[in-house]
């Protein structure tokens, strides 16, 4: 009795791990999967040299040596847009592919648009990837879900406590 083993259709860029692994392996995506203090440092550094757009902006309105405060509330506010920006970009990059993990069914394209396929993972491989959406891809989504809300709360407390003053 021979074993027929099945061949896998999918051209390799278009397999979920593969586009896992090249996620986790990169310079921007890799940022959901570093230590905790790794992972802040570049979301701070953004918000750093946001301050090169937000300053001269909020700058205009309120004159830094006279309206100290407000400048420093509104300007900190705005520069929370570009690394909620990055964020959500990095979010929507892990869900996709979190999501191509998860499903049992990969559709691919052979050679351009018009020649749609699907192949229907084996077992092993379902599971293999589930298992990484699991442990490997869920814990990443929730960091960068529980970041981009202390940074939109950060933003609307900034605002709030401007509006009071």
């Amino acid at each position: 009795m021979s074993v027929i083993k099945s061949r896998c259709p999918v051209p390799p860029e278009q397999l979920p791990i593969n586009q896992y692994e090249d996620m986790r392996d990169s310079w921007f995506y890799s940022w959901g999967g570093r230590s905790f203090g790794g992972y802040l440092k570049p979301v701070v550094m953004l918000w750093v040299i946001s301050w090169i757009i937000s300053g001269p902006i909020v700058a205009a309105s309120f004159k830094p040596g006279r309206y100290p405060l407000p400048f420093v509330l509104l300007a900190s506010a705005g520069a929370l847009t570009m690394p909620m920006l990055a964020l959500a970009q990095l979010y929507v990059g892990w869900l996709h592919v979190g999501q191509r993990l998860q499903q049992d069914a990969v559709p691919y394209e052979e050679s351009g648009w018009y020649d749609g396929q699907v192949w229907q993972k084996p077992e092993d491989v379902l599971n293999r990837d589930r298992l990484i959406m699991d442990y490997q891809v869920k814990p990443i989504l929730q960091k960068v879900r529980n970041t981009l809300g202390a940074l939109l709360g950060l933003g609307v407390g900034l605002v709030t406590v401007w509006q009071f003053l």
